[in-house]
């Protein structure tokens, strides 16, 4: 008499039996991995909540605001803060940001991207002293140094000016994109440079078409970091500035804080507007962020 093949073997010849994993015959509720999920609930209402408070808060009108809190649903959205902000002189302070944050971004990468090459290629003692003193810039905050920079803009006549900007804004960023770069110069192989020095290319030559290429993650991070340092920069432009036409947006906020009161729904939304642009080159560039950080360590 035929018996039928068990369940979970192969019924033809040559078949091998068919394991079923242990983990996939567990219930379903002993896969969760319940105190995960409860930890990514609590991150996700602790960065959440600050977020529906920014944008429900800028839909609002001032008295309701002040009547039912920043985290109460909006009765009757409106967009009257945001007619209010576009009313204003935002434009001229996205416009003097933006000359200041691709102008400080662009000198970062030129500067950065030459004194790794330098640093990594240059193996002398003296090379090697110079980079880590030109490291301790990372231990030096601004604040401590805002008086001698504002006697030496001052002096070089740059004093109101988004150039007097520009300038400090590149000086302390470099540390930080010095340091990723020359991490990421060194993932480069030896065998590469030698192959090209080989072929009888110059420094300039290397540094253009063999190193720049393979530094590209890198570069996007130290361009994505000094963006950002330039554009939410606040200290060198309340010190170094003091025209309506030289402001920026971080000093363009003040606009709607008077003496004795604040137009917090209209503050809020002019921060949500100064906020997409430079959101915006971060969607586009997290890839390569997230790579140049990976290789500040090099090899």
């Amino acid at each position: 008499m035929h018996r039928p093949a068990p369940s979970g073997e192969g019924s033809g010849p040559g078949k091998s039996p068919v394991r079923v994993s242990s983990k996939s015959r567990r219930p379903l509720w002993r896969r969760w991995n319940i105190p995960a999920g409860f930890g990514a609930l609590i991150w996700l209402v602790v960065i959440g909540a600050p977020l529906y408070a920014l944008v429900a808060s800028t839909l609002r009108t001032r008295d309701d605001y002040l009547e039912k809190g920043a985290l109460s649903i909006p009765g009757e959205p409106t967009l009257e803060n945001y007619n209010k902000v576009l009313e204003s002189s935002f434009f001229q302070y996205l416009v003097n940001t933006a000359i200041v944050t691709v102008a400080s971004a662009a000198i970062v990468i030129v500067l950065s991207v030459t004194i790794g090459y330098t640093v990594v290629r240059t193996r002398t003692r003296m090379s090697q002293r110079f980079f880590q003193v030109f490291l301790l810039g990372l231990a030096i905050p601004a604040q401590a140094v805002i008086i001698p920079v504002y006697l030496i803009i001052t002096k070089l006549n740059l004093y109101d000016s988004l150039l007097g900007i520009i300038l400090p804004v590149s000086a302390f960023s470099l540390p930080v994109c010095v340091l990723i770069l020359s991490g990421t110069m060194r993932d480069i192989d030896e065998e590469m440079y030698e192959s090209m020095a080989l072929d009888g290319a110059g420094p300039a030559r290397i540094l253009w078409q063999l190193v720049v290429p393979l530094s590209r993650s890198g570069i996007s991070t130290v361009g994505v970091y000094a963006a950002l340092q330039a554009w939410n920069n606040f200290l060198f432009p309340l010190i170094l500035t003091q025209s309506q036409e030289t402001k920026v947006l971080t000093l363009g906020l003040y606009d709607f804080v008077g003496q004795f009161r604040v137009d917090i729904p209209a503050l809020l939304a002019a921060v949500v507007l100064s906020i997409v642009p430079i959101f915006v080159v971060y969607l586009f560039a997290r890839r390569q962020l997230v790579n140049g950080l990976m290789g500040v360590g090099g090899k």
